[in-house]
């Protein structure tokens, strides 16, 4: 074990004009991907509302999507670490996750879509682990926060052009059907390049750092206060397919704006990434204060809000979630030795998705009983978060990060 870990680190000095390639190639595969499944997704709470699904089921529906997907991240992850084989992995992974999406065009009923919904989240979590390894490893040299951040920001430009494609379908009258077989294209794109990124960097371990912490006892005590923290975070997100079927059942925002509100805060997303991440390498962990703080205001306004103030709300969703896709996943390379960081992110995105989930159902249900109680339980548990925040960074400087 000594000697792997010695070859390890002569194997890994990566420059950083490489580093920046490599991450700059995974985000465009994430581009692609995301503008593949984030299209789907713009829709599809209300595709299974046309469906006949109730605020209920699609609370459910989301929910349980994502508690499938991060639980399985826990496997994949340790998978990840006890294989070495991240490409096979990361390419089983994105072809589920992106062949999904066109086959929701053959979907007639709400449980069927319901199926697909939930393959397509079990693919992004069988890759998404490995993935993140080999950014985390690539990025060590030019900053995480910032390689992470720029991973997300071509990851979510993605994300808008998906909505914007399929509000394009709808613009020349097109169905939901035509839009998820349309998103086929990017889907085969994605899967092309995410080729050539192996072709160019076949073996992983090459990308890493020349500075590998080596470590065999358990987690350190801020990682688990960080990912109750993140958790009460996870746990307060409304997840967007409830968001537009409440925007399409009080009509609050037309029909066809709704993937434009979607790319919209996917724009937002982007941005927050870069500053965000950039200031994680400066300033430390504690900026995700300043995230919380902004994102937690998001609830009253896309739920009680008109046009404008639920606009303002899904700005303010998407400086939450760019948060939470650069700084989370960063932080946790700076919380767990490295031969352990596979099945650390595991860990970390089966806890996220079990909290997920569990406030998914509980918005789903509130929904239906009552909105004010929703955003009550929205707003009140992001706050919780704070104080665990500030916990967790105290031990965060010991672990080299700066806050």
């Amino acid at each position: 074990m000594k000697n792997h870990f010695n070859n390890f680190k002569e194997a890994c000095d990566l420059s950083k004009p490489t580093a920046t390639k490599f991450v700059v190639l995974i985000g465009i595969v994430s581009l692609f991907s995301d503008l593949t499944y984030e299209g789907a997704r713009s829709v599809t709470g209300p595709f299974l509302a046309v469906l006949g699904a109730s605020g209920t089921v699609v609370g459910i529906v989301a929910g349980f999507g994502e508690l499938v997907g991060y639980a399985l991240r826990l496997a994949s992850g340790y998978w990840a670490d006890k294989s070495q084989r991240y490409w096979t992995i990361v390419f089983l992974g994105y072809a589920m996750n992106l062949l999904a999406v066109p086959l929701l065009a053959l979907a007639g009923h709400w449980e069927i879509a319901a199926i697909f919904m939930v393959v397509e989240r079990m693919g992004k979590a069988i890759r998404t682990p490995a993935r993140d390894v080999m950014l985390a490893c690539a990025s060590d040299s030019i900053g995480r926060g910032w390689g992470f951040g720029l991973h997300e920001a071509l990851d979510q430009i993605g994300a808008i052009l998906g909505p914007l494609v399929v509000a394009a379908v709808f613009s020349f009258r097109g169905t939901y059907q035509a839009g998820f077989a349309l998103l086929l294209i990017p889907a085969l794109i994605a899967l092309s390049v995410l080729f050539t990124a192996y072709r160019l960097y076949p073996r992983p371990h090459d990308l890493g750092s020349a500075t590998v912490k080596i470590e065999s006892k358990g987690f350190p005590k801020s990682f688990w206060i960080y990912i109750i923290a993140i958790g009460c975070i996870a746990a307060g997100y409304a997840d967007f397919p409830l968001v537009a079927y409440h925007f399409k059942k009080v009509a609050s925002v037309p029909e066809e704006w709704i993937p434009l509100f979607y790319a919209i805060a996917m724009g937002v997303d982007a941005l927050a990434a870069l500053v965000f991440g950039r200031l994680f390498d400066r300033i430390g962990f504690s900026v995700l204060v300043l995230a919380v703080i902004l994102s937690a205001l998001f609830a009253p306004l896309v739920f009680l809000g008109g046009f404008y103030w639920a606009l303002a709300g899904m700005a303010l969703w998407g400086v939450g979630m760019g948060a939470q896709e650069s700084i989370i996943r960063a932080a946790i390379a700076e919380l767990v030795p490295t031969n352990r960081l596979g099945f650390a992110y595991g860990l970390f995105n089966l806890c996220y998705g079990l909290f997920w989930f569990l406030g998914s159902v509980s918005m789903g249900v509130l929904y239906d009983t009552s909105v004010n109680m929703l955003i009550v339980f929205s707003v009140g548990i992001q706050v919780i978060s704070i104080p665990l925040i500030v916990l967790a960074s105290k031990s965060l400087t010991r672990h080299g990060v700066q806050v």
